[in-house]
C-alpha cells in the first residue's frame, strides 16, 4: 500500500489525495509539519518539501505535479487527464497557473512571520500580483462551466479546487468570493464531492521558527 506525508493545510498534498480519492487507491496519510525540526520528509525527498509518496518497493515520489502525473500514468483508470494532447496541454496549464499562485501565497504567509522591521512590502505586494492575476485567469477559464476543461473532473479541477479552498482556510479576508463569484459557486460545487469534502484543510501549527 502507497502512503502519502502530507501537512494539513497544504493544497499541494490535498491534490494528491483527492487523485487518489478520485481513483480509488487505497494509501495510508501520515502527517506532519515539514518545517519543524522532527519532520521525516528530508529522508525521502532532498528538496525536504511535501507531500512525498511512499512506495511499497520502499522508494518515493515528490513534488506535487510530478506525483500527479505519476499516479495517471501507474493508475490510469478513470482518467482525470484528457487523451489528446490539446486537453493535456490545456489541464497543464491549469495546473502552471494554480502551483504559481500557491507558491506566491506561501511566500506571503512566511513574510507576514518575519521579524518586525524585516518584512519587504514590495516583496508581498509582488506576490500578491500573482495570486490576483491567477484569479482573474482562472476566472476567465472557467467562466460558468461545471469543470475547468471539458465535461468530467479533471486533474485542472483538483488544482483549482484545492487553490480556492487554500484561500478560505489560510486567508479568509481575501475577497476573491465577492471579486469572482463565479469562482466562489464553482468551488462550492467541488467541495460537494466526497474526496474534497474529505481532505478540507486545516491549519497546523509550526513550532520551529522559520523566518
Amino acid at each position: 500500500m502507497y502512503q502519502l506525508i502530507s501537512a494539513t493545510p497544504s493544497p499541494y498534498a490535498r491534490k494528491v489525495r483527492i487523485q487518489l480519492a478520485e481513483k480509488g487507491i487505497p494509501f495510508e496519510l501520515i502527517t506532519e509539519v515539514p518545517w519543524n525540526h522532527d519532520t521525516q520528509t528530508p529522508l525521502w525527498n532532498p528538496l525536504e518539501k511535501l507531500p512525498v509518496l511512499l512506495l511499497p518497493d520502499g522508494g518515493s515520489v515528490f513534488e506535487s505535479r510530478y506525483i500527479n502525473e505519476w499516479i495517471e500514468l501507474k493508475h490510469p483508470e478513470p482518467p482525470l487527464v484528457p487523451k489528446d494532447v490539446d486537453g493535456q496541454l490545456a489541464v497543464k496549464r491549469f495546473e502552471v497557473i494554480v502551483d504559481g499562485a500557491c507558491d506566491a501565497l506561501v511566500l506571503m504567509f512566511f513574510e507576514i512571520a518575519r521579524a518586525e522591521g524585516m518584512r519587504s512590502d514590495p516583496w508581498y505586494a509582488r506576490q500578491q500580483r500573482k495570486v490576483d492575476g491567477a484569479l482573474r485567469e482562472l476566472s476567465r477559464v472557467i467562466g460558468e462551466r461545471d469543470f475547468a476543461h471539458g465535461e468530467s473532473l479533471t486533474l485542472a479541477d483538483i488544482a483549482s479546487g484545492t487553490l480556492l479552498r487554500y484561500l478560505t482556510v489560510r486567508w479568509p479576508d481575501y475577497p476573491w468570493r465577492s471579486q469572482h463569484p463565479n469562482l466562489a459557486a464553482y468551488s462550492d460545487r467541488l467541495e460537494q464531492r466526497p474526496s474534497f469534502a474529505a481532505t478540507r484543510p486545516v491549519p497546523q501549527v509550526i513550532r520551529d521558527r522559520v523566518a
